[in-house]
């Protein structure tokens, strides 16, 4: 398809990509062709007609891997892999497409590029590039580093919830580092808001938005702020935490349902407080949330 429509050309058993020919290439990464050569990761090969073109298809060298393809034994180039894996599974436009930010240019914008020439339709509603999360010492976790960490063995020590509450308190563009300090922070302080909606009833009534709920819905509308939503539920915790102090139940129920209406869109404040703030058998999470418990009511007097 993209040769016929001039966007590719054949040469040598190798197909390339003809970039100066899509017109808004560039516009994900905010890159000018005149200082950013898209396919020159490479030597320049002398079938390519400029030095940005990218490779489509590369013909076979001995001992590789290889298809058949109308221009002989060869493979796909890394770009096309991804554009035509979302086509096949996803269809011609994803609503949300992620990745690295080592991805944007020019892994990215070639799959932009091809997918739009291809089939005509945008290729992405929204694109959402992730920082990545660092190991003790501050460098990047990787397989080759050998400083990484499976979700397997995290979950093996952690609830799901705490892990999932833990990389919701960095935004996620931010680089987030790991460490098993910062986990058990996320548990105690998940363990807070639970233990903010202990004697809270059934969920079925709805209630008007309160402020705390205007800012964690501001917060998630911009850019998925989940630093600041955060911490308009930490607020509303806080409030439910006083009014638990005395004979204030039907706010409290009230202020308890905006805060789980909060957390479900997170993922998180769903499960029963009592079994939560109890944890495990032989755990000690029930003793920990009844020191935060005093430790909150001491700290007001």
């Amino acid at each position: 398809t993209l040769v016929k429509k001039d966007f590719a050309y054949a040469g040598k058993g190798d197909v390339y990509f003809r970039v100066r020919r899509f017109e808004t290439y560039g516009r994900l990464s905010r890159c000018s062709l005149d200082g950013n050569e898209a396919g020159a990761r490479v030597e320049v090969a002398d079938v390519k007609e400029a030095p940005e073109d990218f490779v489509l298809w590369k013909s076979a060298k001995p001992l590789e891997p290889s298809w058949d393809s109308p221009w002989g034994p060869g493979r796909p180039g890394w770009h096309i892999e991804c554009s035509a894996m979302a086509k096949r599974y996803l269809g011609d436009t994803l609503d949300i497409h992620g990745g690295g930010p080592d991805l944007v240019f020019p892994h990215h914008e070639n799959e932009i590029a091809q997918s739009e020439a291809a089939n005509d339709q945008p290729y992405v509603k929204t694109w959402m590039h992730c920082a990545a999360v660092r190991s003790t010492g501050n460098e990047k976790m990787s397989k080759s580093l050998g400083n990484f960490v499976t979700i397997r063995d995290v979950l093996k020590q952690y609830d799901g919830e705490v892990v999932r509450f833990y990389l919701l308190s960095s935004q996620y563009r931010r680089p987030m580092l790991y460490s098993e300090e910062a986990l058990e922070e996320a548990q105690e302080r998940l363990l807070k808001l639970y233990s903010s909606l202990r004697g809270a009833g059934d969920q079925t009534e709805q209630d008007p938005e309160c402020e705390q709920q205007h800012r964690f819905l501001a917060a998630m509308a911009n850019d998925f702020d989940t630093v600041n939503a955060i911490a308009a539920l930490t607020d509303l915790s806080r409030e439910l935490l006083q009014l638990q102090q005395g004979d204030h139940d039907a706010e409290f129920q009230t202020k308890a349902r905006q805060l789980r209406a909060m957390g479900a869109v997170l993922g998180i404040l769903q499960r029963d407080p009592e079994e939560v703030c109890k944890g495990p058998v032989d755990s000690d999470f029930e003793a920990k949330v009844e020191d935060l418990i005093q430790a909150r009511a001491d700290a007001r007097k």
